[in-house]
């Protein structure tokens, strides 16, 4: 197996069948052996009839992994990564779509250079605005930036060369199947994000690197359910917070990098 995307689903009828038709063409369109594999978080929007008919019609092709309540971001990839058997992984959010010439643009890239252990394309709005994807590991100060002036940070020049980021979102993460038995699984103590820095922190520290690569754009129709409107708050925003705390307890540090940098060789 080439490629094994895994794809979350939670009350994602509007994003979903465009998600699974993407990657399905991509695998075609590159000629690659692809599995597909989605982990359905207890929708009550009707995505569970849209993925039951998307089974019918691509048959072993499509995966789909149904659970009766919403299991957060850590556990239900960890369901679908246990299955994985391509040589790549990618973890693709229900509203990002996959594109051919991206897919293998970043498995070129990725060949090409075996410390990339994870590779970002750059994430762009259906608009075709930039969308901020990779970032300096988080600080409580950092963190209250992008909260407060996201959209201010997006406005700035996007990076224009491919090389080694801190961290990246993980709406779009191609995988080595190396890096990944390297790194191992999703925390499942973190229930939904900052699951994706801890990932690169570790994946860091198994030796590997995490590169953006803005030579290719992938749409990611971005629901940002942690972040309200205005400075409201909601369940998501309150896990969010938590896991954040986890992850500074965890990785010891919070106010400056430059120990995390040292402990995970990060500039070594």
């Amino acid at each position: 197996m080439d490629v094994s995307a895994v794809v979350l689903s939670f009350n994602s009828k509007r994003y979903i069948e465009t998600c699974v038709r993407s990657l399905v063409k991509s695998y075609d369109e590159c000629a690659l052996q692809g599995e597909i594999f989605v982990v359905e978080n207890g929708s009550l929007d009707g995505s569970v009839e849209i993925l039951k008919g998307l089974q019918a019609e691509f048959g072993a092709r499509l995966k789909v992994i149904y659970l009766s309540e919403n299991t957060g971001t850590t556990r239900s990839r960890n369901m679908a990564l246990r299955q994985a058997s391509g040589e790549a992984v990618l973890i693709l959010d229900s509203d990002a779509y996959m594109n051919a010439g991206a897919l293998r643009a970043m498995l070129d890239y990725q060949r090409s250079q075996p410390r990339a252990g994870m590779i970002a394309p750059k994430l762009i709005y259906p608009s075709g605005k930039f969308q901020l994807s990779v970032d300096v590991f988080p600080t409580i100060a950092r963190k209250a930036q992008r909260y407060l002036a996201l959209r201010q940070l997006e406005a700035r020049e996007p990076p224009a060369a491919a090389g080694p980021v801190d961290y990246a979102i993980s709406a779009c993460w191609l995988l080595s199947k190396a890096a990944v038995e390297a790194t191992g699984l999703l925390d499942e103590r973190i229930f939904y994000s900052p699951e994706d820095v801890d990932y690169c922190i570790r994946l860091w520290k198994a030796g590997y690197q995490v590169h953006y690569f803005p030579a290719v754009s992938v749409v990611h129709d971005a629901q940002e359910i942690s972040r309200p409107k205005g400075l409201a708050i909601n369940k998501f925003t309150v896990r969010h917070a938590k896991g954040l705390l986890y992850l500074f307890l965890k990785h010891r540090y919070g106010l400056f990098l430059g120990g995390l940098y040292r402990r995970i060789g990060r500039f070594a």
